[in-house]
């Protein structure tokens, strides 16, 4: 019985004009690799370098997924206490409409088209689920899975990302990261890797990341975007 090639995704976050270039910088390692990206935009960015630059590489061919709307504003439902938890964690279904409304009134705003939904921090609340179905979204992807939301169908893989912020972990959190991709790539099915944009400010860890993606790539997995993945199941 043969082994089934895995499919590998490279998913960026937390874009911001002072990181831009190094984001660049990785997009242009990834092109190398023949590996796209899926940009996790967020609706409030709005027009600016940032945006003109997730614009161009949609262009290209890689992905955009919604990444909120507001990470910045705590929900007002008073049944909701999220602190610094992420935006749509918590959400009952009527306040996620809300926000999906307005993130999508911004998208169209800026000329961007979403081909999914990343929530932030990867965790969305059954009421969020409810309400991207509801408003046309076919993709969510969390923590532990991408979910079609038309029919229902869930696909299993882990986000493997750096969690950690301590610099005394950094060699490990590296090395893990890497081991896990090996392991998914030979699996098959679905290799998730998960970067946020300060994560390139430290030389160990953006390497790291590319390690991963050639050591996914050298156990056969081929690089693909969010996007295609809800092409596929359309």
């Amino acid at each position: 019985m043969g082994c089934v090639e895995a499919r590998l995704l490279v998913s960026l976050s937390g874009i911001t004009p002072r990181t831009l270039h190094r984001c660049a910088d990785l997009a242009a390692e990834l092109d190398r690799r023949r590996v796209p990206l899926s940009v996790l935009y967020a609706a409030r960015t709005g027009e600016g370098p940032v945006t003109e630059w997730v614009r161009a590489r949609a262009r290209g061919g890689d992905s955009v997924l919604l990444h909120g709307y507001d990470h910045t504003v705590t929900p007002s439902h008073r049944a909701v206490n999220l602190g610094k938890k992420a935006e749509f964690a918590a959400l009952p279904a009527h306040e996620a409409r809300l926000r999906l409304i307005a993130a999508r009134a911004l998208l169209d705003t800026v000329g961007l088209t979403a081909d999914g939904f990343a929530p932030p921090r990867w965790i969305a609340s059954q009421g969020t689920l409810q309400a991207l179905a509801e408003h046309g979204f076919r993709l969510c992807a969390d923590l532990g899975a991408v979910r079609d939301l038309v029919t229902g169908e869930v696909h299993r893989a882990r986000v493997q990302e750096f969690t950690s912020q301590s610099h005394r972990t950094e060699t490990v959190r590296c090395f893990a990261l890497v081991l896990a991709a090996a392991r998914a790539a030979r699996r098959g099915g679905l290799v998730r890797l998960g970067v946020d944009a300060t994560d390139l400010t430290r030389p160990g860890l953006r390497q790291a990341l590319l390690d991963a993606v050639d050591v996914a790539l050298e156990n056969r997995a081929f690089g693909t975007t969010y996007g295609s993945l809800r092409a596929v199941a359309a």
